[in-house]
């Protein structure tokens, strides 16, 4: 079965994340997210929307499968170049994508949101951002400039030192994203943006859209995410110990 669900809008295609209870990133999600993204623009979509579910948007990398490889540092590497591989896939896509944000949005779903064009989230006890100072990691380069590029400079700096996950509301006020709508009306939101952009000479909309976004698929290379050190940096006594206790609340 699917984890990614691809439901047609006459020319725009919704992605939806489906991989319940929370659409925790593993492998094989990442991967079918790329494939969906590949395929919607073989099918030439104008644009398409990127969903998740109606509480949790993506609750970000799926660690207690990332800790359940253990040693197995070839493995571990390969469960974050999926990732990686999907958030480029959206960040260089050559149609716009918007996100639909239907609740919580840390970590790895905030850096799925952030490379979209424009995010529309759900009004509400909902929050985004990235949290990997609070589990013991730390943001790559290429991830800063993600929030930078969104919220700005210093601010960026106090949200990611502090690993701090804003609710909605503030979200917008600074940029995180874009506008709030009620849970049930954000995909339909997100459509909309898209039909106005589709309504743009084509050509012109789209090549403007490349320029303007050549930094963020800048900053998805591989030079600034350092993966080697990256993983490196996984096994550190005090990150292990911060995604143990992760995995202790988890299991509460």
């Amino acid at each position: 079965m699917s984890q990614v669900e691809v439901i047609t809008h006459g020319a725009i295609v919704e992605l939806r994340l489906a991989r319940a209870p929370v659409n925790a990133l593993d492998p094989e999600l990442c991967r079918e997210l790329r494939a969906a993204v590949d395929a919607a623009v073989v099918a030439e979509a104008g644009g398409i929307v990127l969903s998740g579910g109606a509480k949790v948007f993506s609750a970000g990398l799926d660690v207690p499968y990332l800790m359940g490889l253990g040693d197995d540092r070839e493995a571990l590497t390969a469960a974050w170049q999926a990732f990686f591989a999907a958030a480029r896939a959206l960040a260089a896509c050559p149609v716009p994508v918007a996100a639909a944000i239907t609740g919580h949005a840390p970590a790895g779903g905030c850096v799925l949101a952030l490379c979209c064009d424009y995010r529309v989230m759900a009004a509400g006890d909902f929050r985004i951002g990235l949290n990997e100072t609070q589990v013991g990691l730390v943001a790559p380069e290429g991830i800063q400039r993600l929030m930078r590029r969104a919220v700005g400079v210093a601010r960026a700096e106090r949200l990611l030192v502090a690993g701090e996950l804003v609710e909605s509301e503030r979200a917008a006020r600074i940029g995180l994203v874009d506008e709030l709508a009620a849970t049930e009306d954000v995909a339909t939101r997100a459509r909309e943006w898209l039909q106005q952009l589709l309504a743009l000479p084509r050509e012109a909309m789209l090549q403007t859209r490349r320029i303007a976004r050549a930094d963020l698929v800048e900053a998805l290379k591989p030079e600034h995410i350092e993966m080697e050190r990256f993983v490196e940096a996984w096994y550190g006594e005090g990150t292990q110990a911060a995604l143990r206790a992760v995995l202790a609340r988890l299991g509460k």
